[in-house]
């Protein structure tokens, strides 16, 4: 049998199963809403289109492999991002949709350019937009800080272990996402309330008189976002230590090193690139936060992601909402731009 054959059988295999996913999807044999059904038989179709499309010009197996995320990017990614980049262009009017055109054609058929810079002006020269960008930034960054303390050692403990109680631990870290989001900040109102949890103990045990005020503050805040987003952190920074070489610290102790010079020297620099992607996956959601700040936060307390709710909803102003949604994007992607090339030059050198 010729190698093609396998990888004939292959393509056909996988075309008939989506082809076949495709028409349940779209005939409601798979018991879905109709909407949910209708989206998942067009994305079915557009993979099954690209994949024949894909063997027919002759693309390779590393490119079939990237063309259907590099679709996802470009269709979830992308194509959202630039209609809020025409929204932020133009202005609020009462109508539907709630903007105005980029542009509109006059009588004698000349085009009068109506975009303009108005919403990002307005934003940066507004002390209140200002200050919910520094507040969510100062959030997230104390918030990335320590997940980072808490973390690193929980990452290092696991990386360590012995099985099988590493896999006991791992499934520890990763149980908390075998439950609604919504439901673990929620449990922490019981915990923080003054009749909840943690003042109870306290007034049992004779440490307090009176409960504690813990619920709508920042400390909260804090404690909500660092608990939700802890294992984003500890993850990458086991798959970094979990690869770390034993020798080179039996090496160092055997050169005379103690175990903080071995840590210093040895363990922290060659864990740094497990500490950056745990600090992006925890300060990026961390940055944009909405429903723990509304649930566990003051009320008075800015954050970007409050800001966008009330703009988009509360006073429909789709320009400037999008604006400031454009604007935490950029705040967001030039940071990790910078620290991707920093990696890069590292590795080269």
């Amino acid at each position: 049998m010729s190698a093609a054959a396998p990888r004939f059988a292959l393509t056909v295999g996988l075309v008939s199963g989506l082809g076949i996913l495709a028409a349940m999807a779209g005939l409601g044999w798979l018991m879905l809403p109709t909407n949910v059904a209708t989206v998942l038989s067009a994305l079915i179709g557009l993979a099954l289109a690209a994949f024949v499309l894909g063997r027919l010009v002759g693309w390779s197996d590393r490119w079939m492999v990237i063309a259907i995320p590099l679709l996802w990017f470009l269709v979830f990614f992308l194509v959202p991002f630039f209609v809020l980049g025409r929204i932020s262009l133009s202005e609020a009017i009462i109508a539907r949709p709630p903007y105005s055109p980029l542009w509109e054609t006059a009588p004698d058929g000349s085009i009068e350019i109506l975009a303009s810079l108005q919403n990002y002006a307005f934003i940066l020269g507004d002390s209140l937009y200002r200050n919910a960008y520094l507040s969510s930034i100062q959030v997230a960054g104390i918030s990335t800080i320590f997940a980072l303390l808490i973390g690193y050692p929980i990452a290092y403990y696991i990386a360590r272990a012995e099985e099988p109680k590493r896999s006991i631990l791992l499934l520890m870290v990763i149980l908390p996402f075998w439950t609604s989001f919504l439901l673990r900040v929620y449990a922490w109102i019981g915990f923080l309330r003054r009749e909840g949890v943690i003042n109870n103990i306290l007034m049992w045990s004779g440490l307090i008189d009176e409960p504690l005020v813990m619920m709508q503050t920042p400390g909260a805040v804090y404690v909500g976002i660092v608990y939700t987003y802890l294992p984003f952190m500890i993850l990458p920074l086991y798959a970094t230590l979990v690869k770390l070489d034993g020798a080179l610290l039996e090496a160092a102790g055997d050169l005379g090193a103690s175990p903080m010079v071995t840590f210093f020297t040895i363990t922290l620099p060659l864990s740094m690139p497990g500490i950056v992607a745990g600090s992006m996956l925890v300060f990026i959601p961390a940055l944009g936060e909405y429903v723990i700040p509304a649930l566990l936060g003051p009320s008075d307390m800015l954050m970007i992601g409050r800001t966008l709710w009330d703009e988009f909803f509360s006073s429909r102003d789709w320009p400037v909402a999008s604006s400031v949604a454009i604007i935490m994007l950029i705040l967001v992607v030039l940071p990790i731009m910078w620290l991707q090339s920093a990696q890069n030059r590292q590795e080269q050198r």
